[in-house]
């Protein structure tokens, strides 16, 4: 889908029409300036539960709410013209049952106007993916590395090797079934992600996966550089804005101190100038 030829934000039919074509272009998104900045150039945007980690400081994704993902989205749905809106579900919003599912995925909708959710799981969240999607939820799914189970799969590993390889296949295969209309797939072998892309009907969307997927997405803030705590060999840097937001910062600094900013064209006259 052309950036420069949509004449509105697509649908999650549309993402799913894409599948096979070009390659389908994402990034996160959690404040409208940098939504207004990657409008003209993402098919879909995803507000990720990642804001916990990029701007709140917090140790894993684990402690995101449903308040947070509302603000966020809100924000950055006022920034989006062109590209469509997915949000994430935060851990404990979807897990305990589809009923629970469904409540968090409608307000999340409601309250930001996102055209889809994202959810973490395979096999085992398939039915919660179809209860969502026979209720008029739009779903994403998400495999491979899902963060928001970090620490029952000990750690950022690289999953679907060896033995794991076969329960992947199974998951990409289940969410499909269940009416996914994409699927994210994380920090996986490039072959298993060509194997899974080429064996499912919906698009695949890589994040440290395979070039042959239908679509990529990263981080705004890894990709820009903004965010420095660690870099996933996933990750390319297209930019440095964090060495540059510093060394600004630094220059600011020392011309405050050394009584050079303000300068004389930065203040005011008592008087008009005739």
């Amino acid at each position: 889908m052309s950036a420069t030829a949509k004449k509105r934000a697509p649908l999650p039919d549309d993402i799913r029409a894409a599948k096979g074509g070009t390659p389908l272009v994402s990034l996160t998104a959690y404040t409208t300036p940098m939504a207004q900045m990657m409008d003209a150039h993402c098919d879909f945007v995803l507000v990720g539960d990642s804001v916990g980690m990029v701007l709140h400081g917090l140790p894993s994704t684990l402690g995101v709410t449903m308040e947070m993902m509302i603000m966020h989205g809100q924000a950055v749905a006022r920034g989006l013209r062109q590209a469509m809106m997915v949000i994430d579900m935060p851990f404990g919003s979807y897990e305990e049952n589809p009923a629970q599912a469904f409540r968090n995925a409608a307000r999340l909708m409601a309250e930001t106007g996102a055209g889809a959710v994202k959810l973490e799981g395979g096999v085992d969240m398939a039915d919660t993916i179809a209860f969502l999607v026979a209720r008029g939820i739009p779903v994403m799914a998400h495999i491979g590395l899902t963060p928001q189970s970090v620490n029952t799969l000990g750690g950022y590993k690289v999953q679907g090797r060896g033995d794991a390889r076969a329960a992947l296949v199974a998951d990409a295969q289940a969410v499909s079934d269940a009416g996914a209309f994409a699927v994210v797939l994380e920090k996986i072998p490039a072959t298993l992600a060509d194997e899974v892309t080429a064996m499912i009907p919906i698009p695949t969307i890589g994040i440290g996966a395979s070039p042959g997927c239908d679509g990529q997405i990263l981080v705004v803030d890894d990709m820009l550089g903004l965010f420095t705590a660690f870099k996933a060999k996933f990750v390319k840097r297209y930019a440095q804005l964090g060495d540059d937001g510093e060394a600004a910062i630094a220059a600011y600094a020392a011309e405050v101190r050394a009584r050079t900013f303000p300068a004389a064209a930065h203040i005011f006259a008592d008087e008009l100038p005739q």
